[in-house]
């Protein structure tokens, strides 16, 4: 077993790093929101699939599970169909840091749903990173186009199914007995691609793939985003502590935003950095609140 496989951090450190990446391969990918949206999941289904087939994870599953992973597939297209077009309307960055507003979600349906207490580190979380997020956007909301406020609202909406998916997922790994690496998640990533599918043939949209430089990318999301980074965070995930895991995780929005500022020219001045500052460390504060 390589070295790197052994320490826990580690690998959750590379799959963040390389997870940052994903917003990355959707700007460049030359092909609609949703196209770049149905190829990084029908890739990836391609892959776990192989893999899932090595372990011999296809035998034994029970047809409930499998229903609820199916459901969560659905769910998570949801989720990928509005990130990748707030990707498109506000810039990589900004629509990752949103999507990262799932911790306030599934804080929310903590407390709701299992009773769980709050605490007072999501008392200041929450205004944090609506402060952060208004500092990163700007102080004159007369200025933003409409399609700005759009992408805006489709990234928020990008945390609320992206939160309904974990929590169907949570369940769903829930059950007694050894849980498969990847079986559930072929079974999401299949059900994404097949509603992803149609809406893609129903709106229209070609399946083409333009250049090679865009099957690259559409490639690099496929195999490293969906199948190698996913897989490496959660099977590693639980092996390393709530607040070093917290911390590191915190890589793919921050460097999701320094990718747009260096890549695409996103325009940040120190206001806007501090505000990505404010916003991270809620996010944190949001992903290790303490439970009881």
């Amino acid at each position: 077993m390589p070295s790197l496989f052994r320490h826990p951090v580690m690998v959750l450190f590379t799959g963040a790093l390389i997870i940052s990446f994903s917003s990355v391969f959707v700007k460049v990918s030359q092909v609609p929101p949703m196209v770049s949206a149905f190829y990084r999941v029908a890739l990836g289904c391609c892959f776990l699939s192989i893999a899932c087939w090595v372990k011999g994870e296809f035998r034994g599953q029970k047809l409930k599970s499998s229903l609820l992973a199916a459901l969560a597939g659905l769910v998570f297209g949801i989720d990928l169909f509005c990130w990748h077009f707030s990707i498109d309307m506000i810039g990589p960055g900004l629509a990752t840091i949103l999507g990262n507003f799932q911790v306030f979600i599934l804080a929310l349906a903590g407390w709701l749903i299992y009773k769980e207490r709050l605490g007072l580190s999501f008392a200041l979380a929450l205004p944090m990173a609506m402060a952060g997020l208004y500092m990163i956007i700007g102080l004159d909301n007369v200025s933003l186009s409409a399609r700005y406020v759009a992408g805006i609202g489709l990234g928020v909406l990008t945390a609320v199914s992206y939160g309904v998916f974990i929590l169907l997922l949570r369940h769903v790994q829930s059950g007694k007995g050894k849980r498969p690496i990847f079986y559930n998640q072929v079974l999401v990533t299949a059900s994404c691609a097949f509603a992803l599918g149609l809406v893609v043939a129903g709106t229209g949209n070609s399946f083409a793939i333009p250049s090679l430089s865009s099957l690259g990318a559409l490639l690099g999301l496929g195999v490293f985003s969906q199948t190698l980074a996913w897989a490496m965070i959660t099977y590693y995930l639980p092996r390393v502590d709530a607040s070093r895991a917290g911390l590191i995780l915190l890589l793919q929005p921050a460097l999701s935003f320094v990718w747009d500022v260096l890549f695409f020219d996103r325009q940040t001045g120190p206001m806007g950095w501090i505000g990505v500052a404010v916003v991270l460390t809620a996010i944190y504060l949001g992903m290790t609140r303490q439970k009881s």
